[in-house]
């Protein structure tokens, strides 16, 4: 069958220790992938970062934005966080986008490494099924002025410094006032974070179709303050009442500082990432695996 995609980017963890700034594993990894990749007839091109700390220079090294704009695949080879990070950049360019596991749970990238090669290679050729996540956009106003923009595909989350005693919390949601909450912080997650920090603070699981959002508490001080799932067409202001050393972090990947009076403004991206998934794939099965809900069943 003919090639559904001719040019693919490889992007990799390189945070792992070593002198080369990756892992012989990871470096190794994605050299197969990449021999892989063009022995199936695919132009392959490294993401910068990755190439500067693989050594590897048999393939051109693009920037992401470049990655975006010339290439029809990209391929994350490491856990969630690699496959966040890099797909938020690429949203803006609808840019499909393959996870090989190199991490623990893995619930976006999910293809094991050992079966990269007979999972690729239909997949490389048209078969696969596509996943749309919405991606969200906040902002820190602070007197009328933005002072910080990011995007996120898990979450955004308001808590405590880690020394500090409980912040106090004024939300909004649809600019309608719901509640002055008093708690280690707020999460406010997407479907595809509600398997992340949103579900270790007792929010429910959203599956990925769900236009919905969870906003769960960290910590409250009153017990009956539970997780709520709110319609991602209405913006959920949070505006810092009390509190030291509080902060807003996205995808726990960027972080900004705030003051009293800050307002964090959350509303659903115009953008979505394109995950593939091998034919065949449905997010309950994925839920299975990772969560053992059969372990010790039938």
């Amino acid at each position: 069958m003919k090639l559904r995609f001719q040019r693919v980017a490889l992007v990799g963890k390189y945070q792992a220790p070593t002198s080369a700034g990756m892992s012989d594993s990871s470096r190794d990894a994605l050299d197969g992938i990449a021999r892989f990749l063009a022995n199936e007839g695919c132009e392959v091109a490294l993401e910068a970062d990755t190439a500067a700390n693989t050594g590897f220079t048999d393939y051109p090294a693009l920037p992401v934005e470049r990655i975006g704009v010339d290439c029809d695949l990209c391929l994350v080879v490491g856990g969630d966080g690699t496959m966040l990070g890099v797909g938020r950049q690429l949203a803006p360019y609808r840019t499909p986008l393959i996870g090989i596991n190199q991490g623990r749970l893995g619930f976006i990238t999910d293809i094991p490494l050992d079966e990269y090669p007979a999972v690729l290679k239909p997949m490389l050729r048209g078969e696969y099924e596509e996943d749309l996540r919405p991606l969200m956009r906040a902002r820190v106003m602070r007197q009328g002025q933005c002072v910080f923009e990011a995007l996120a595909m898990n979450d955004v989350v308001v808590n405590r410094g880690s020394t500090s005693g409980m912040v106090e919390l004024r939300v909004e949601v649809g600019g309608h006032f719901v509640s002055n909450q008093r708690a280690d912080g707020l999460i406010i997650a997407s479907p595809t974070g509600s398997t992340a920090y949103a579900l270790s603070a007792g929010g429910p699981m959203l599956h990925p179709t769900i236009p919905g959002w969870v906003l769960a508490p960290i910590a409250p001080h009153t017990l009956s303050n539970r997780p709520i799932v709110l319609s991602d067409s209405m913006e959920v202001t949070v505006e810092v009442v009390s509190g030291r050393d509080v902060s807003a972090n996205f995808d726990m990947q960027s972080l900004a500082s705030l003051q009293h009076g800050d307002r964090i403004l959350v509303q659903r991206s115009d953008y979505r990432a394109r995950f593939l998934h091998p034919r065949g794939w449905n997010y309950f099965a994925t839920l299975r695996k990772k969560l053992r809900w059969n372990d010790g069943g039938y």
